[in-house]
């Protein structure tokens, strides 16, 4: 593991009203550099949007103790997972997410350069992230929980560690 994010490119969608019609959104790039540079950020990769643990747990767990993390010094609070832009967006919308940032790592280049891209060919799934969080200042990981058994196609999905109130622990002793 690096101590620094990776430097990569995102490939988001935003809305722009400007476009019209039922679909007014274009293709926008942002950076590692954009989203941690000068920022206080938490982090959590997950193996898929709609899947299980990821869908009734870990992501509306984030998204209900959005103001503890903020209240705790947090600029901004990130999903990442190796989906694309409008499985991504579907998902939040899905789930009716209101403040946790989902970031498509549709390549898995963000993952694979963290160290955390592993196979999930058991599932049908291809590469995805392993399941963890961190803590991320102004581009500088300060700490990680990766869930423990990190391996290729994982007979399990363990979730131990990498949820909210690690987070919070962590944030309140620090």
């Amino acid at each position: 593991m690096t101590n620094t994010v990776p430097n990569i490119t995102f490939k988001t969608r935003v809305r722009d009203e400007s476009i019209g019609g039922d679909n007014p959104f274009r293709w926008q790039d942002v950076t590692t550099n954009d989203i941690f540079s000068g920022k206080k950020i938490v982090i959590f990769a997950l193996p898929g949007a709609f899947t299980p643990t990821c869908s009734s747990t870990h992501l509306p767990g984030y998204d209900a103790k959005y103001q503890e993390l903020k209240d705790l010094g947090v600029d901004e609070v990130y999903c990442l997972s190796v989906n694309d832009a409008f499985s991504m967006f579907q998902w939040g919308k899905n789930l009716d997410v209101k403040n946790v940032r989902l970031l498509p790592d549709g390549n898995g280049e963000f993952s694979r350069l963290m160290g955390m891209l592993v196979k999930k060919d058991n599932l049908g799934f291809g590469d995805r992230s392993w399941r963890y969080s961190m803590l991320v200042d102004d581009q500088q990981i300060t700490a990680l929980f990766s869930e423990p058994g990190k391996m290729d196609n994982c007979p399990d999905d363990p979730f131990t560690c990498s949820d909210v109130d690690t987070m919070l622990q962590h944030l309140k002793l620090n």
